[in-house]
């Protein structure tokens, strides 16, 4: 993992052949005996194991233990170039407690580049599930393949999406976008299979404390599809807002209400617990705020991921503030608001710091995980505002079409044409003529289209630079393809938007049928400048492949969630590219 030199506030690695780096989980020693008891409490490991934050000399390894009474447990560890761990590379011991919810956290360094280890956990005669990680390449690189997921909503439904990815035996890194926890009640958000599946969340409550948030992720660590992938990629990771509360900012959130306590102490137990319970890499020891980081994947793809949400960003804009009482659009209003410099998602500490990323990158390939959607995804205002649905606008799109090439004397018009306009006329009121008229807007102001100024000077930034980027998104729980361009319409970069892996998407909040989801997808594309793909209906995980001439993406889905019985649904699998120094996708079946 590489930051930039004026950030280097982290404990340097150790020099290759050492076996660990002290971080702030408590690691103690490097003699571990697995025969010994050397932790006076018995303890078991319910929670899986992870890694995670991977270089081409170190990982972070994780496990949690649940111990039979309070106090400090000594925990072993061991990594191998094998699964019998005949081949032992390092060991040691780290002590873990309350103060940490017993999660245990090792920087193991001194490894080898591009390599495969198996690791596992001790407390006295109890060992944990083997799992396997991968180091990062270094040097001449010709392919890297990354497995990317957002969205895993436990009431929603079962983890299928981490099962399969699981599956695959090709996949060096699996990132996760965020919201990998969900911060809602009992009964609340996408619940409504959750009691019929025994998935009703714990605590019952809303979070807020760190129990709280400590409780929601021991639940989610305990699913075993999650497990699985834990066990057998390491994570990179980032948040979203629902490890905090939804459509968070660095102020506040929607979901944090007057009586609901100091939002900064709500997000700073929800990011300790965060840093607890995921493999992450901390800045320095103690911070659980800075997130933001670089990976490097030899001469091939340098990876970086970035803070969206609870770092810098400013409020959203909400279209509430540009409706009157009559429904009227204040359209200069909000393209002002839009086009405020002072708007800011990255923060200048981090944009300043990205830039400087793709500035110094030798790398073929520049790859930018983050949360939100890039592409400009604007709808006609009547769909954005909900005032009319995608159907609705297209059939009488149509309709005020043929009216008026009828108006201004079309010879071309058809008898058919004719005939459907005289049967739907009276459906053309001037209410409906007034919404059809209204300009396109913005969709989601959540995404980086609320905040376009910012978004101009990234694209603005990588076209000076030259480079070819790929940007990854997730936070819409749909599977989306995008042509990045800037101002002056010229193409910059494409964007691979994952779909979720339980939460639901727009078939929920459209209320189309399965049957009628091709219609919807090709609708919303025509309608969408840049637009390439979309998925409106499955939960799913995106697969990104590059080698030395082509970024390609592959969308993959899951037929259910509703039960662990499942299969991929092939006739839904869809693939885009980039070529090499050509930021424009093309879609091809699979």
């Amino acid at each position: 993992m590489r930051r930039s030199i004026s950030r280097r506030r982290f404990i340097e690695l150790s020099a290759k052949g050492f076996g660990t780096a002290i971080i702030s989980y408590g690691l103690m020693g490097c003699n571990s005996d697995k025969d010994s008891d050397s932790s006076s409490i018995s303890a078991t490991f319910e929670h899986g194991v992870a890694s995670g934050d991977p270089t081409s000399a170190a990982v972070i390894l994780w496990t949690r233990v649940t111990p039979e009474t309070d106090g400090d447990v000594t925990v072993g560890w061991e990594v191998a170039t094998d699964e019998e761990f005949n081949t032992l590379i390092t060991n040691g011991e780290t002590t873990t407690n309350s103060d940490r919810d017993y999660t245990v956290k090792v920087d193991a360094v001194g490894l080898d580049s591009g390599t495969r280890y198996y690791y596992r956990f001790f407390v006295g005669q109890t060992q944990s599930t083997v799992g396997t990680t991968l180091t990062l390449p270094q040097g001449d690189v010709s392919s890297v393949t990354l497995a990317v997921v957002s969205c895993s909503n436990y009431p929603a439904g079962y983890f299928n999406v981490f099962d399969l990815i699981a599956e695959r035996d090709d996949v060096d890194a699996l990132l996760h976008l965020g919201d990998y926890i969900y911060e809602y009640a009992r009964g609340e958000y996408a619940s409504d299979n959750a009691e019929a599946l025994d998935r009703q969340v714990l605590p019952a409550t809303e979070l807020f404390s760190l129990s709280d948030y400590r409780t929601r992720y021991a639940q989610y660590h305990t699913d075993s599809s999650l497990q699985k992938a834990h066990a057998k990629l390491p994570f990179i990771t980032i948040w979203d807002d629902h490890e905090v509360a939804n459509d968070a900012w660095k102020e506040g959130a929607e979901n944090h209400n007057d009586g609901e306590g100091d939002y900064d102490e709500r997000k700073s137990v929800a990011t300790q617990a965060y840093f607890e319970w995921l493999p992450i890499r901390p800045w320095s020891e103690g911070d659980h705020e800075d997130i933001y980081r670089s990976f490097s994947f030899g001469n091939l793809v340098d990876l970086h991921m970035l803070d969206t949400r609870l770092l810098a960003r400013d409020e959203q804009l909400s279209y509430d503030d540009y409706l009157d009482d009559d429904g009227n659009f204040d359209e200069d209003g909000l393209t002002a608001a839009l086009s405020d410099s002072t708007r800011t998602m990255l923060g200048a500490t981090q944009l300043a710091w990205l830039q400087q990323q793709l500035s110094a990158s030798t790398a073929t390939w520049q790859v930018i995980g983050q949360q939100v959607l890039m592409g400009t995804m604007t709808l006609p205002a009547a769909v954005a505002t909900q005032q009319l649905s995608i159907s609705d606008y297209a059939t009488l799109g149509q309709l005020a079409q043929i009216a008026a090439r009828v108006a201004a004397g079309d010879s071309s018009v058809t008898d058919e044409e004719s005939a459907y306009l005289a049967a739907n006329q009276d459906l053309l009121t001037d209410e409906v003529v007034a919404l059809l008229e209204l300009p396109d807007i913005p969709y989601n102001l959540d995404a980086w289209d609320g905040y376009a100024y910012e978004r101009e000077v990234l694209l603005q930034t990588i076209k000076s630079l030259g480079v070819n980027a790929v940007v990854l998104a997730g936070d819409t729980h749909n599977a989306w393809a995008n042509n990045l361009s800037d101002v002056d319409g010229d193409a910059v970069a494409v964007e691979f938007a994952t779909s979720s892996v339980s939460s639901p998407g727009m078939e929920e909040y459209l209320g189309f049928a399965a049957s009628e989801a091709e219609t919807y997808e090709a609708a919303i594309v025509d309608m969408v400048d840049g637009l390439q793909y979309s998925n409106l209906l499955e939960r799913g995980y995106l697969l990104v492949q590059l080698t030395e001439t082509k970024a390609s993406a592959t969308w993959y889905f899951v037929d259910t969630i509703l039960s662990t019985d499942y299969s991929e649904l092939t006739d839904r699998r869809r693939q885009g590219y980039m070529s090499l120094n050509s930021p424009q996708l093309v879609m091809v079946s699979e």
